[in-house]
């Protein structure tokens, strides 16, 4: 077996990558990304690519081979894609439409899992969300990411991929510093609680918002590639305030360290990412796609030393 995952310096792509070299014995991988390997993925099984899905050269270096399996998360993140449009569009919608399109070309079918998101659906209401909920996207991050969950739904309708496009929530502990993402409260919360650090949290405890570990995440991604089935799945993640993890902190760790979390909420983010609706998954969970459980084993889960 070929398996391709883009974007695979990133925080999600370097766990899977882990995960791919311990699970997938006599696999050969191929990962790609702007930047040199990271240190904990090498072996002889390992290829990588240096460089970007939008370099036509790279593109020609990805058509000469045949992927069985492919892991594309390679994209612009929503803050920069909003101030550098022309950047976010080539990456993250021209670029993944010929990385498409490349694979389709060598008809052997290949199973394409792909790494889509929850800016798919714009604002949220009170009502419970599921993949059927209408996707009104309100920036161009949201809107890219569902073009291409529609031309992957049509490689696939075509019979020359097998694509699966699943929406991935707030995913936990991005490595610190964390910036550059409205959410970034969410992995500092569990940071500084987890060191014993004072920490100003920007949105009230009755904030809600959905988790889900990058352990999880990476289980969710492999179980979307061994599983056949095809179209735009929304992943399974936990609905907590920011007062239910408060109390799983303290059970791992006691009362004394989240007691030096102070709240100054403010208005512009919780607004986007404090105000989150129940989530309907029971077709997924009845695939075999799961969140964490329990706020402790989020928790948990999302502070593990390293990557598997």
């Amino acid at each position: 077996m070929r398996i391709l995952v883009t974007g695979a310096a990133g925080f999600i792509g370097r766990a899977l990558l882990q995960r791919l070299l311990v699970d997938t014995d006599g696999a050969d991988i191929t990962g790609l990304d702007l930047v040199a390997a990271p240190p904990e993925a090498s072996g002889a099984r390992l290829s990588w690519i240096s460089g970007g899905l939008d370099v036509r050269a790279v593109l020609e270096q990805l058509g000469a081979a045949s992927f069985d399996r492919v892991f594309h998360l390679a994209s612009v993140p929503g803050g920069r894609a909003e101030v550098e449009p022309a950047l976010g569009r080539r990456v993250n919608l021209d670029a993944s439409l010929d990385l498409l399109q490349l694979l389709a070309q060598h008809g052997n079918r290949p199973r394409v899992v792909y790494a889509s998101s929850i800016a798919v659906y714009g604002a949220l209401s009170g009502a419970p969300v599921s993949a059927q909920t209408e996707a009104r996207p309100l920036i161009s991050y949201g809107a890219h990411k569902r073009m291409v969950e529609i031309a992957l739904a049509d490689h696939t309708r075509r019979g020359e991929l097998s694509g699966i496009a699943l929406r991935l929530p707030g995913i936990v502990a991005r490595p610190r510093p964390v910036s550059g993402f409205g959410s970034a409260f969410m992995s500092e919360l569990l940071h500084a609680v987890s060191a014993g650090e004072s920490y100003a949290c920007p949105v009230s405890p009755d904030a809600t918002a959905w988790w889900l570990s990058a352990k999880v995440a990476v289980d969710n991604l492999i179980r979307a590639g061994e599983i056949d089935v095809c179209g735009t799945l929304q992943l399974p993640a936990l609905r907590l305030s920011i007062a239910e993890v408060m109390a799983g902190l303290a059970l791992l760790y006691g009362a004394e360290r989240p007691a030096r979390v102070t709240f100054d909420p403010d208005d512009s983010i919780e607004k986007v990412f404090g105000r989150f609706p129940m989530l309907e998954v029971d077709a997924e969970l009845a695939l075999g796609f799961a969140h964490d459980g329990s706020a402790a084993e989020m928790i948990t889960n999302a502070l593990r030393a390293g990557y598997i």
